[in-house]
């Protein structure tokens, strides 16, 4: 509790913001690290906020993207045997130490979920926030997997296991937006997102309910 209300006082003058999962174990040279960077810089020109896991890889390029870009850039921080610093590319930095509060903190203040090529935590994120979209738990929001040769394999499984059992509803898959091209996602995010950047008061994350109606 204490985390997660240091992590609301943080990001109370948050309005928008968009959270990135991906890889801790990209590199710079890595074709993926290029399009996290080149994602996070045209979200933070277009005045919203990038939310990402603070640490290196692909969470390090969506910040640094934002960063360089004078915008907001949050780190959404956790000390692990493999990611032992946090990226130096955050305007606004959160530290936990449990991964139930983090996670919860990406939930409450985004307004769309960019997942790029990861390991276990990319997926534990990418389907929490399946499931929460898709039992109403959270409002609607666009989720989008970036890497096509990455992710097909995965939503080509859902659909033959998934929806072939009848474990998810058909329509369950339109949640989802695959794509290789960071134009696209740039038109998924604005569509759905830009009409609350000019509003007076953006709805608040905690406060969602005006968004389902």
């Amino acid at each position: 509790m204490a985390e997660l209300n240091a992590a609301a006082d943080t990001l109370e003058a948050i309005d928008l913001g968009i959270s990135v999962f991906g890889s801790a174990r990209v590199k710079p040279d890595n074709p993926y690290y290029q399009q996290a960077l080149e994602l996070g810089e045209r979200l933070a020109q277009a005045g919203f906020t990038v939310i990402a896991g603070g640490g290196p890889g692909i969470m390090e390029a969506a910040n640094k993207g934002a960063f360089t870009a004078g915008g907001k850039s949050v780190g959404l921080n956790i000390r692990l045997p493999r990611e032992t610093s946090n990226n130096p590319y955050q305007t606004h930095s959160l530290q936990f130490e449990y991964f139930v509060s983090r996670k919860a903190t990406f939930f409450m203040h985004s307004a769309a979920y960019i997942a790029l090529p990861g390991g276990f935590g990319t997926l534990d994120e990418f389907f929490e926030a399946i499931t929460l979209i898709q039992t109403k738990k959270m409002p609607p929001a666009p989720i989008v997997l970036i890497g096509t040769n990455f992710w097909q394999g995965l939503l080509d499984w859902i659909n033959e296991q998934l929806v072939t059992n009848g474990f998810i509803s058909p329509q369950d898959t339109q949640l989802v937006t695959l794509t290789d091209d960071v134009d696209e996602v740039m038109r998924i995010v604005h569509d759905c997102c830009t009409q609350f950047i000019d509003a007076k008061h953006a709805p608040h994350p905690y406060l969602p309910r005006e968004r389902f109606e």
